[in-house]
């Protein structure tokens, strides 16, 4: 006997955006969903900006925070590239606005239960799995669920090849005069300090001639201390923007992986994993969100179809195979990475290179794409990992996304 049909371990995007789609039926195709979030506190993630691209008339554009079809890279020397991401959009979307989105569906679907605790392990059952912790009244939590969908980050990432983080810090700044164009996003300006293996930039996401969200973004085996940041971005304010004086009215900061290992896509016959603890992060970018969505629909077409729940890669083997080449050319220097993507974004139609980056492309589309890359650098690096072997990260605990 099962207390819940599935449940979902964490309400973070991944948990909220699965719930969403199993609740996207009508009437007795709902299963019972327990969705448990942790209490408030380090376990809880914080308030966060998602960025991704599809066509205009999405579901979550009502509560999108921007949106822009023009989008620019300037490179070290700042040549701006300009493109149309037409007939996609570049949008921007709050952890808040989308969690008030989801939980006004949620809280009209009476299948759905939610509980507040801290978990502490998720164990395989016949025909099911049990889940323990500690609710957040300090009462022991035992529950029975036929399914479970792990969002929890991993304790360690998996062995891999090839590591590098991808953090950040951003401000949500307004300036003492109109510098920003709301029609242009500015995706990746590498008018900063390049690091030795890795690369970084600054983008820049304007709501108005007068506010926008710049972002200092590195890639690179450790990430820097507060100061370390806030002098990155107080730079490029000052020298790039030519703004002295801003009022900064909300920051906020985290670290993705960015790696070649193999996330298991279950912990168990029962037990699903999902989100980044699934792979849903694109390792060569660290974009995640539009992946979690494709991921929670499939899990989710998968149980009104067959009712039962199946856990598809988020990303194909061909484009997790070019990310594993990526990386490993970035954290051994061999390639220039502000130059590889300026090159990118200057010789491929936007349209395309986006596509690209979801996955969405063709063999033969990929391949022109890969001959605006440093051809013999990418061969040798490609060769390379055919030897290398996967490894656990030294001392490196899974970040939070």
């Amino acid at each position: 006997m099962h207390d819940t049909e599935i449940a979902i371990v964490g309400a973070g995007a991944a948990g909220l955006s699965l719930a969403y789609r199993l609740c996207a039926a009508t009437g007795s195709d709902i299963p019972a969903i327990t969705l448990i979030d942790a209490p408030r506190g380090p376990l809880r993630p914080p308030e966060r900006t998602w960025c991704f691209w599809e066509r205009p008339g999405g579901e979550f554009d009502a509560v999108t925070s921007g949106g822009w079809d023009t989008l620019r890279v300037r490179g070290t020397d700042g040549t701006p590239v300009t493109g149309s991401a037409a007939p996609l959009r570049y949008k921007m979307l709050r952890s808040p606005a989308f969690e008030s989105f989801v939980n006004r569906r949620l809280d009209a679907t009476p299948q759905v239960s939610r509980l507040t605790a801290t978990v502490h392990d998720v164990c395989d059952q016949p025909r099911g799995a049990l889940v323990r912790g500690i609710t957040a009244q300090g009462q022991p939590l035992a529950l029975r669920a036929r399914w479970v969908c792990d969002s929890r980050p991993l304790p360690r990432l998996p062995p891999a090849r090839s590591t590098l983080l991808q953090h950040f810090r951003g401000w949500f700044l307004r300036a003492d005069r109109p510098v920003f164009d709301p029609r242009v996003a500015d995706l990746m300006d590498f008018r900063t300090v390049q690091p030795g293996h890795g690369l970084s930039f600054c983008y820049v996401l304007p709501s108005s001639p007068y506010e926008a969200l710049v972002e200092y973004t590195e890639f690179s085996a450790t990430v820097l201390d507060d100061a370390g940041y806030d002098r990155a971005l107080r730079t490029y304010v000052n020298e790039q923007l030519g703004l002295e004086h801003v009022e900064v009215r909300q920051s906020e900061q985290g670290v993705i992986p960015m790696t070649d290992a193999r996330f298991p896509h279950r912990a168990g016959p029962s037990v699903l994993r999902i989100g980044t603890a699934g792979g849903a992060t694109r390792p060569s970018t660290g974009y995640t969100f539009a992946a979690i969505q494709r991921q929670a629909g499939a899990i989710a077409a998968a149980w009104h179809e067959q009712g039962t729940l199946q856990a598809p890669p988020a990303h194909s083997r061909r484009s997790l195979a070019m990310d594993a080449i990526l990386l490993r050319a970035l954290s051994t220097g061999r390639v220039d990475g502000a130059d590889f993507f300026t090159r990118l974004f200057g010789h491929v139609p936007l349209e395309r290179l986006l596509r690209f980056l979801d996955g969405a492309t063709r063999w033969d589309e990929d391949l022109r794409i890969g001959l605006h890359t440093p051809v013999a650098p990418m061969l040798r690096t490609t060769a390379e990992l055919l030897w290398l072997r996967r490894r656990p990260p030294r001392g490196t605990a899974q970040p939070k996304a």
